[in-house]
């Protein structure tokens, strides 16, 4: 991967990653977190593919742009790709209490 290649990703993951660490570690801990998204094993009662993610994205904003690896951009990729896909999604009316919106932000990002 290009420098130019790593420098898109991570802008456009800032983009799509409005909340702040504090924030989405904050929201990581509420039970509308852990009751959203498709969970990793369907036959337990493990944590959900987003949730996971959630904890990844912290994680990635908090390292030094010199310390990602190529994982971590793989993951951002992955994030961005997320988010883009379901904000085209967006249902009508209010979406202040909707699975749509915890799902987004078990992602990172806040469409509120």
């Amino acid at each position: 991967m290009t420098d130019d290649e790593k420098d898109d990703i991570r802008k456009e993951f800032g983009e799509a990653v409005n909340m702040a660490p504090a924030a989405l570690e904050k929201w990581l801990e509420t039970e509308h977190s852990k009751e959203v998204g498709w969970p990793k094993d369907r036959d337990d009662d493990t944590e959900s593919v987003g949730h996971h993610s959630g904890r990844r994205i912290v994680e990635i904003k908090r390292k030094k742009v010199a310390d990602l690896t190529d994982d971590d951009f793989a993951h951002m990729r992955k994030v961005v790709g997320y988010v883009h896909r379901h904000l085209k999604q967006r249902p009508s009316g209010d979406i202040t209490d909707t699975k749509w919106r915890y799902s987004l932000m078990n992602w990172g990002h806040d469409p509120k």
